[in-house]
């Protein structure tokens, strides 16, 4: 299911940290996990679906990096993100 724009904005306004914030850290981890749940789901209908497969192990590791980066610059914001997002840290 592909992320609508409306939801992409809920999103980012639940996560921002200004007005005009749409990229930051915590704003593009909650935007990766949105995905990663949505493909997460698909494959459990198509299980063999190895080009989606692909593509989630990519997402997967782009959001472990900006994950690593976050919790070296700033673990308040990385503990209280893990725990929104319900993820596994």
């Amino acid at each position: 299911m592909a992320l609508t724009t409306a939801h992409k904005a809920q999103i980012v306004k639940t996560y921002q940290q200004g007005n005009s914030d749409t990229g930051s850290t915590p704003v593009q981890i909650a935007l990766l996990t949105n995905r990663i749940n949505g493909l997460t789901q698909h494959l459990k209908i198509h299980k063999h679906d190895f080009h989606t497969r692909y593509g989630l192990t990519k997402l997967v590791s782009r959001r472990r990096r900006l994950m690593r980066y976050l919790k070296r610059v700033d673990i308040n914001r990385y503990s209280n993100l893990l725990k929104e997002l319900d993820i596994r840290g």
